[in-house]
């Protein structure tokens, strides 16, 4: 598989490390409660088909890279920077 990095451009997935599901970006108030924190650090879904997911491109820029793919045919439809990217 081949991810687009939005700074060093296309590279070979073993330059990136995956990071979990992009929902991370989208993190509670830290006064939201435990049952909203509970649900942030110990719930996640596996789906089959396109997911949006967040990656560390650990042997390039290093920057986190929010990609959208089909985990069933890992084809990349999209990549941005998760700075730039809305939850």
């Amino acid at each position: 598989m081949r991810i687009t990095c939005p700074i060093c451009g296309e590279r070979d997935i073993r330059e990136f490390t995956y990071q979990g599901a992009a929902v991370a970006l989208d993190r509670p108030d830290p006064e939201a409660g435990d049952e909203a924190w509970d649900h942030y650090v110990h719930l996640r879904e596996n789906p089959a088909g396109r997911t949006r997911d967040l990656w560390y491109h650990s042997g390039g820029c290093s920057a986190w890279v929010v990609v959208t793919r089909d985990t069933v045919t890992h084809e990349v439809f999209d990549t941005e920077l998760a700075e730039e990217a809305k939850a």
